[in-house]
Order: structure tokens, then C-alpha cells, then sequence
């Protein structure tokens, strides 16, 4: 398998966590999709990473879709449960954590540009939905070994690597000072050698 991505993204990451977890060896081919020359596009007709180039020469791309097809390899661990409504409830949890990065990665694209063309309530608002996805996160962390009571899954690895980005791309955000149950979770998570071995870098 090769997997397509940069080593920032941290949709990118929450892939390369699974493959690491799974123990599935994969070629990781760098590719920034921002960049004039970058290929991405010949994997996913949308300019997104990551994408994923299975054996057979198919292509899957988005990174829930990308734990869909890993579960199909029947390799522990399984990122979704088995129940229906379980499955709902973790892909709605992993919906959170990938809203915080949407509203993360908008935050920062405007604050990037020359303040003359920055927009404050935008930035604002962007800033909002991070705030808040991280309150309902420090909440529903509460006493919990895993965010599901299924177990260790998509959920996990989609809020911890969610984390790590904001950690990256907005290190002045003090998420950690008011939200305990939060920090305590994503410390412990995040000694899994999976997340070790993926730390987002430049």
C-alpha cells in the first residue's frame, strides 16, 4: 500500500495512527497539496489528502473512508464497532474532532494573511468552534478509559490527532488549563506508540 499525504495533516496522521496500530506496512509518499507541482490530484480528484493506493491499484480517499477499508482487512484493532447504532455514535465523534480541525485549519488561513486583509469575526468565529468542540470533548472524556464505550477506536485517533493539530498549528491555544478530564485522556492515549511514531513536523 502507499499512503499519499503531508506530515502536517493531521487527517493524514489519523491514518498513518491505524496502519501503525494495525501493523500494516505501507510506503508514505510525500506530497504537499498546496504546492503547484503537487501530484495529489492524480489520487483524488478533490486536491485532498490523504490518499490511500491499495495493492490492486484502487484508491481511497478520506480518512474515515480509508478506516472503513481498514477494518475490511480483518486485523486488529477494529476502528468501528460492530453494532449499528455504536458505529453512529463513534462516526459522530470523529465528526467532532474533524470539525475542530475544519474550524482550525479556517482559523489559521486567515490569520496567515496580511492584517490589513484578515477578518476578526471570522477569525472569531472559527476560534468559537474550536472552544466549544473541545468543551464537549473535555466533558465526554469524563472518568472514561475510551471516548466509546466500544473501545479503543476511530474516535480515539480522530480526537487525539485533533489535538496534536491544534498543539502544532495554534500553540498559543491553552486548551489544556480549563479542560482536565481532556488533558488527562489525550496524555495517556497518546503514549501509544502509534501516535509516537507520527508527531506532525515541517
Amino acid at each position: 500500500m502507499k499512503l499519499i499525504g503531508s506530515t502536517t495533516s493531521p487527517y493524514v496522521r489519523k491514518v498513518r495512527v491505524m496502519l501503525e496500530e494495525k501493523g500494516a506496512p505501507y510506503e508514505f509518499v510525500a506530497e504537499q497539496p498546496w504546492e503547484a507541482t503537487t501530484r495529489v490530484p492524480d489520487y483524488n480528484p478533490l486536491g485532498k489528502v490523504p490518499a490511500l493506493v491499495i495493492d490492486d491499484g484502487r484508491i481511497w480517499f478520506d480518512s474515515t473512508v480509508i478506516a472503513e477499508y481498514l477494518d475490511t482487512l480483518a486485523v486488529a484493532p477494529a476502528f468501528f464497532p460492530a453494532d449499528p447504532l455504536a458505529r453512529v455514535e463513534v462516526r459522530q465523534l470523529a465528526v467532532l474532532a474533524d470539525g475542530i480541525v475544519d474550524a482550525g485549519v479556517a482559523w489559521r488561513v486567515d490569520a496567515q494573511r496580511p492584517a490589513e486583509r484578515q477578518d476578526p469575526n471570522w477569525i472569531a468565529r472559527q476560534r468559537g468552534k474550536v472552544e466549544r468542540g473541545l468543551d464537549m470533548l473535555d466533558q465526554l472524556a469524563a472518568g472514561k478509559e475510551w471516548l466509546h464505550a466500544s473501545g479503543y477506536g476511530l474516535a480515539d485517533v480522530a480526537v487525539v490527532c485533533a489535538l496534536g493539530f491544534i498543539d502544532f498549528r495554534h500553540p498559543s491555544l491553552d486548551w489544556r488549563s480549563s479542560r482536565p478530564q481532556l488533558t488527562a485522556y489525550a496524555e495517556r492515549i497518546s503514549r501509544r506508540p502509534a501516535f509516537a511514531a507520527t508527531i506532525p513536523f515541517v
